[in-house]
């Protein structure tokens, strides 16, 4: 398990900037009055997620791989983040759609059904919790391994910086 603590701790605070990110569409009107802009708007909380994950794998790099990483190192911590998001999305769902926005559902079949996007039947099927859930299991797991793999290559240390070290040692 301590093999795993980083991975742990930042699946953990995604899964927090989640919620603190769900709270602040909210709160801008997103998931109402604005709710035709949600989808973009959702779209942005990729920066704070790239940002989160050069976090994770720098603390990673530091503090269990003796800042010497491998990009398949940084990616296998990536998945291990990604799998612990995943793990939490019910939770965080849950907290998501029936204590911060328990309208958001309902509102977002509502402004499907009114622009003609979407049948009442298939709105419905497509915009409740149980999608929700496996949506964000979905997107965390592929956008986890996507950005975590990018990130990884930006920190990953160079084999020339391995060998001078190893040839100065």
């Amino acid at each position: 398990m301590k093999k795993f603590a980083i991975e742990i701790k930042w699946g953990i605070i995604i899964s927090v900037a989640q919620l603190l990110w769900m709270l602040l569409e909210k709160q801008l009107g997103y998931h109402d009055e604005k709710i035709k802009w949600h989808m973009l708007f959702s779209l942005l909380f990729i920066f704070p997620l790239f940002l989160i994950y050069y976090f994770a794998l720098y603390n990673k790099k530091k503090a269990y791989y003796n800042n010497e990483m491998t990009w398949m190192q940084g990616v296998t911590t990536s998945i291990g983040i990604a799998v612990v998001v995943a793990l939490l999305s019910p939770f965080s769902q849950f907290i998501s759609y029936e204590i911060v926005s328990p309208s958001y559902f309902e509102n977002m079949v509502n402004y499907m059904v009114s622009t003609n996007k979407f049948t009442m039947e298939t709105a419905q099927n497509n915009f409740n919790l149980s999608s929700a859930i496996w949506q964000n299991i979905s997107s965390g797991l592929s956008s986890g391994l996507v950005v975590g793999a990018l990130i990884a290559y930006f920190l990953r240390t160079k084999k020339t910086d391995i060998n001078q070290t190893n040839t100065n040692n």
